[in-house]
């Protein structure tokens, strides 16, 4: 009893330290996460998933036995992640500092429980991940490919389809109406989003890790797909029934209808991976 209450303290203690230590880089990433056309809306769902999934390890975590022999293990990795985090304040990066916060955990599970519960709560604490804002530079970077990218084979879906349209940057423009594929509409968030929910789905489901590996790749392309076709609707939309109709509530609608058939191709792309090997 008086071990367990000596545990528990010491836990305590540390997650108090941690939490005062690594204050900043909260604050950093609540701010990213509730930023006005932000990529990491999805950033507060993540911890909370988290530990959901924890929760569904709760009987197996019971009925291993807490080893904590690699004691000294634990501490280098909290010692490294530390130091990483420490670094990173201080030419304040806050991106790496969150992912030190993630190695400072795993470290703290391997020094306080052992290895066998770390196995167990590996992928829980690597899914936090998806709760980093990568760098500003990072995603106008790839966000400035991806819609010119989105652009262009929109432009040609476009003009198979009979209208006529012409690309100008990430414009494109049609006889009567045009479509800027702007940072928002690159399809990056729907992308971070996918991936987030595809590394869930494969953890959860049963199979090989080939066949998990492939379902959360396949996150990438159906992300761009979809996109795409959210992108050729708007044109379709807006060259037939006007730019006020295309921009205004079917724009905000496609937003969820493109993560809606994303989530069906995913699905979709789980069930021929089944019958394959099956």
């Amino acid at each position: 009893m008086k071990t367990k209450l000596s545990s528990l303290l010491k836990i305590t203690l540390v997650s108090g330290l941690l939490a005062a230590i690594y204050y900043p880089t909260f604050v950093w990433m609540v701010g990213r996460w509730m930023a006005k056309e932000g990529y990491y809306s999805h950033g507060f769902l993540v911890p909370l998933v988290c530990l959901v999934l924890v929760w569904m390890k709760k009987n197996e975590l019971q009925n291993l036995r807490r080893r904590p022999q690699n004691a000294g293990y634990g501490l280098g990795l909290i010692i490294a992640g530390v130091g990483i985090h420490l670094i990173s304040m201080w030419w304040r990066i806050h991106f790496t500092s969150a992912i030190s916060m993630i190695i400072v955990l795993a470290g703290l599970v391997l020094y306080f429980f052992g290895r066998g519960v770390l196995r167990k709560l590996l992928f829980p604490i690597a899914f936090l991940i998806f709760m980093v804002p990568i760098p500003l530079v990072m995603i106008a970077n790839i966000s400035l490919k991806m819609k010119l990218f989105v652009a262009q084979a929109a432009t040609i879906i476009v003009n198979r389809l009979s209208i006529p349209a012409v690309r100008d940057g990430s414009m494109i423009l049609m006889r009567n109406s045009y479509i800027e594929v702007g940072a928002p509409c690159s399809g990056l968030k729907s992308l971070i989003s996918l991936l987030a929910l595809s590394a869930v789905f494969a953890y959860l489901i049963r199979g090989s890790y080939l066949k998990k590996s492939i379902l959360f790749l396949a996150a990438v392309p159906i992300a761009i797909l979809s996109n795409m076709l959210r992108i050729v609707l708007l044109c379709i939309i807006s060259e037939i029934y006007g730019m006020e109709v295309g921009l205004g509530f079917f724009h905000d609608f496609s937003g969820f209808l493109v993560f809606a058939i994303a989530l069906v191709l995913l699905l979709g792309v789980n069930k021929a991976l089944s019958v394959r090997t099956g």
